[in-house]
C-alpha cells in the first residue's frame, strides 16, 4: 500500500473534497483522484461517496480514516525526529473544548500559526470527549479535573469556578450549605462527573445527581439561570450572570479547588516539537493574562 495514497485519502476526508485536498497537497485533482482509486482498489472497498458538493465518507471510509490518521501522525512524528531543528512543518491536529475554545484558545492558536508559517494547524472544537488516539489528534486542550487515563498531561493554566444557582431556584428549594445537603439538590452536569470541594484543608469528592445534562458549559449556565438546579461552572462562563444577579454563588463555605487547563497527548517518551511549542505558548500566554481565572 502506497503511503502517499493513504495520506491523500486523509487530506480528502478532512478537506471534504478532492479539489480542496489537491490545493493542500499542491498537486492536481487528477493525481488525487488516481491515488484514491488505487487505494480503494487495493482495499476492495469504497471509501468515499462522490457528491456534487465534494465527497462524503462511507462507513468503510470512516473506519479507515481513523486508522489512516494515526499512520499519518506517526509519519509526521518520524520526520520531526530525523529533522529536529528548523521551522516547524507538517500538520498539527488539536481537539479543543467548544465552551472555551473560540474565545480563550483560538487567539493563542492564531499566534501559533503566525509564529510558524510552515505549520498547518487543524483545530476541532467540541465539548464531547474525544479519543485523540483513535481519531488521530496530536493533542487536545482539556479543562477541569482530568480523569485517570494513559494520556500524558501538562497543566498550562488555572481555572477557577463556583457552585451557582438562580434566586428562583433558591426561593423554591433553598440553598445547599453543607456537602450532605448538596446531594439532595438537582445538579446540572455534563455527564457522570464528580464535584470536588474544600472542607478545611481537605478535598472532598461529591457524586451529584440530576436530570438535566449538557456537554457545554454555556448551556448549563442557561439552565441554571432558568432555575433548573445548581451547577459548578468556571468564572469566565458565569461572570455576566453573577454581575446581573441571574445566578448567585452557593456552598461558599466549601469552595471548589482550582481546576486546570491541560495539554494532553498520546503516551510516549517525548512530545513532538509541535506539541511542545504549543504547550510553551499556552503557558506563556496564560501566565501573562490568565483568561480562565
Amino acid at each position: 500500500m502506497d503511503i502517499e495514497d493513504v495520506i491523500t485519502f486523509v487530506e480528502v476526508a478532512d478537506a471534504g473534497g478532492v479539489s480542496a485536498a489537491a490545493r493542500r497537497l499542491g498537486v492536481s485533482k487528477s493525481i488525487v483522484s488516481r491515488r484514491l482509486l488505487r487505494l480503494e482498489a487495493e482495499l476492495g472497498a469504497q471509501l468515499l461517496a462522490r457528491t456534487t458538493r465534494g465527497a462524503a465518507l462511507t462507513e468503510a471510509g470512516i473506519t479507515f480514516r481513523n486508522h489512516a490518521a494515526i499512520v499519518r501522525a506517526e509519519i509526521d512524528a518520524a520526520k520531526e525526529i530525523i529533522r529536529p531543528v528548523g521551522d516547524l512543518r507538517g500538520r498539527l491536529r488539536i481537539s479543543v473544548p467548544l465552551t472555551f475554545g473560540p474565545t480563550h484558545f483560538a487567539p493563542i492558536l492564531a499566534e501559533m500559526a503566525r509564529r510558524h508559517p510552515q505549520l498547518h494547524i487543524h483545530t476541532a472544537y467540541s465539548d464531547r470527549f474525544v479519543d485523540i488516539i483513535a481519531e488521530g489528534f496530536d493533542c487536545a486542550i482539556r479543562v477541569g479535573y482530568l480523569p485517570d487515563s494513559n494520556l500524558i498531561a501538562r497543566r498550562v493554566g488555572p481555572i477557577y469556578g463556583k457552585l451557582v444557582a438562580s434566586p428562583d431556584y433558591i426561593k423554591a428549594h433553598g440553598a445547599p450549605v453543607t456537602l450532605d445537603e448538596l446531594i439532595a439538590h438537582e445538579a446540572l452536569m455534563q455527564g457522570t462527573e464528580t464535584w470536588q470541594f474544600m472542607d478545611g484543608d481537605e478535598i472532598v469528592t461529591v457524586h451529584p445527581r440530576g436530570r438535566f445534562k449538557a456537554d457545554n458549559g454555556t448551556a448549563l449556565a442557561v439552565a441554571a439561570a432558568a432555575g433548573l438546579g445548581v451547577a459548578w461552572l468556571p468564572d469566565c462562563v458565569i461572570h455576566e450572570y453573577l454581575a446581573s444577579g441571574a445566578l448567585v454563588p452557593v456552598m461558599t463555605r466549601h469552595p471548589p479547588p482550582s481546576a486546570g487547563a491541560y495539554v494532553v497527548r498520546p503516551p510516549g517518551q517525548h512530545p513532538s516539537r509541535k506539541v511542545q511549542a504549543l504547550t510553551e505558548l499556552l503557558i506563556e500566554r496564560l501566565e501573562e493574562n490568565p483568561p480562565l481565572a
